[in-house]
């Protein structure tokens, strides 16, 4: 597998991975505030707290489907060339 090839399925999962990450923060969001839409952070009838802590989830959610995602690819992409993307020397870790 080519890094060209790498590098363009990283996009398309990077693409799928926002989506997927959307729909877990609407879930989310809607059991925990128990609204179909999290504010916006320049929505004037809402609070700092609650657009904080809006921002804050949806950003913890949306770092760990990237690294799942990205962690994933790669994992895939050693199994099929048999080397870990990136630096030649690097192989993958224990828990791989």
């Amino acid at each position: 597998m080519s890094r060209m090839q790498y590098r363009l399925g990283g996009m398309l999962f990077s693409v799928l991975g926002g989506m997927l990450a959307s729909v877990i923060f609407k879930r989310v969001w809607k059991l925990a505030a128990g609204e179909d839409e999290a504010p916006e952070s320049t929505d004037a009838r809402r609070g700092w707290s609650e657009v904080l802590v809006a921002a804050t989830l949806q950003g913890a959610i949306f770092g760990l489907v990237k690294a799942t995602v990205d962690r994933a690819a790669a994992h895939g992409a050693a199994k099929v060339t048999g080397s870990w993307p990136g630096e030649e020397d690097q192989q993958p870790g224990k828990d791989a």
